[in-house]
């Protein structure tokens, strides 16, 4: 899915715009122990509470492809004959009305999920998109498809403040303590959306911190194994730039490295291109080029990339670095700059110690005091 097509659905997620009837669901406990189970209809729920609960949905269509949501693709094998992509199937064919695979899918996830012993909110809803066809001029135009497909989300419980309520029922005010349902921590969409049609081969994972995507549950339910999460990326990257390069692996080459990758997330971002942008080894290894590290050392690059991230993998930039500074630092003191001004930065080695530089052109200022150097005060004198 790209980006386009995850948003055409995440716009459906409001009372008004789906076709979701049902809010199913179970609250667990922090013994794995199902409290209470939910199924209610949407028609008589007052209208704050319905938008509560959709909104939690959407919220597993949101972040960035590759990094909060992960593609999750089946074997052929597994789409022909699996008990996984039959439960799906089953869930998402009875738009969820079957108790037993929904009980199935709540086990499943119940038994493998790891919350440091959280209580939480398991939510499933079904919703049934006529897929409006898109005329050359833009416009929506009569449904060409139908598009059942389900989302499912898990959202902690976190423990409030005892205070002071008042229950009408008995006609008085007693200390308690809510239990507020945070947003969700995991989720997913299946099947895949993609070229805004279903695809039985895919499913789209979130994990609302990049770096915790909850492998476990991704086992568990779709027995697949995911991709790298962008931490995970993004260390295994910098591992292979200083094993593959190492003493070419100067401050330039990382600068330019730097450099260039956010130049390209940024020109992306600029196009508005809803395909994730990806790069190759190769790409990165002509960049390493461009600096003058040798074709051995390039070719090694692209060499270990291969062995860590798999031969020919698409590599998202933005999972590689980070776009929104450029960061050198020592034992003794971390220098910290927009990536735009990264190329201020030099290097030298003076009698025999080395030293970082940044020239001083404009004001500058220690713990917010405008200072002067001493040859400033000469100059003035």
């Amino acid at each position: 899915m790209n980006q386009k097509e995850v948003s055409e659905l995440r716009r459906r997620w409001q009372p008004e715009k789906n076709a979701v009837s049902r809010i199913y669901g179970c609250f667990v406990n922090a013994n794995r122990e199902i409290i209470s189970d939910l199924d209610e209809s949407l028609g008589p729920m007052p209208q704050e509470e319905a938008e509560r609960y959709l909104g939690l949905l959407k919220k597993t269509l949101s972040g960035s492809l590759g990094k909060n949501l992960i593609d999750i693709v089946f074997s052929t094998q597994q789409v022909m004959d699996s008990e996984e992509h039959r439960l799906l199937t089953a869930l998402r064919d009875c738009r969820l009305k079957d108790r037993e695979p929904r009980q199935a899918l709540y086990q499943k996830i119940i038994d493998s999920l790891e919350l440091e012993g959280a209580n939480y909110l398991l939510l499933l809803a079904c919703d049934v998109y006529d897929v409006p066809r898109r005329g050359r001029d833009g416009q929506d135009q009569d449904s060409e498809e139908v598009f059942p497909y389900l989302l499912c989300c898990v959202c902690p419980l976190k423990m409030g403040k005892p205070e002071l309520n008042y229950f009408p029922g008995d006609n008085e005010f007693h200390c308690a303590v809510a239990q507020v349902v945070s947003p969700p921590e995991l989720g997913f969409l299946f099947p895949a959306f993609d070229n805004r049609s279903a695809n039985i081969y895919n499913a789209l994972f979130y994990a609302r911190k990049p770096d915790q995507i909850h492998q476990e549950v991704i086992d568990a339910v779709f027995r697949t194994e995911p991709p790298m999460s962008a931490a995970e990326q993004r260390e295994t990257f910098q591992n292979v730039l200083v094993e593959s390069l190492e003493d070419s692996f100067s401050v330039e080459v990382a600068q330019a490295v730097h450099e260039q990758l956010t130049g390209r997330i940024l020109q992306h971002k600029e196009s508005k291109d809803p395909e994730p942008l990806a790069l190759t080894a190769r790409d990165v290894g002509a960049i390493l080029q461009d600096c003058g590290v040798v074709q051995e050392r390039v070719e090694g690059f692209q060499s270990l990339c291969d062995q860590r991230f798999g031969a020919g993998a698409a590599l998202s930039p933005s999972n590689l670095i980070d776009a929104s500074r450029f960061e050198l630092k020592t034992a003794q003191a971390t220098v910290s700059l927009p990536p735009e001004s990264s190329y201020l930065v030099e290097t030298r080695i003076i009698d025999g110690k080395k030293y970082i530089l940044i020239p001083a052109e404009e004001d500058v200022e220690v713990n917010g005091l405008a200072v002067r150097f001493p040859e400033e005060e000469k100059a003035d004198a």
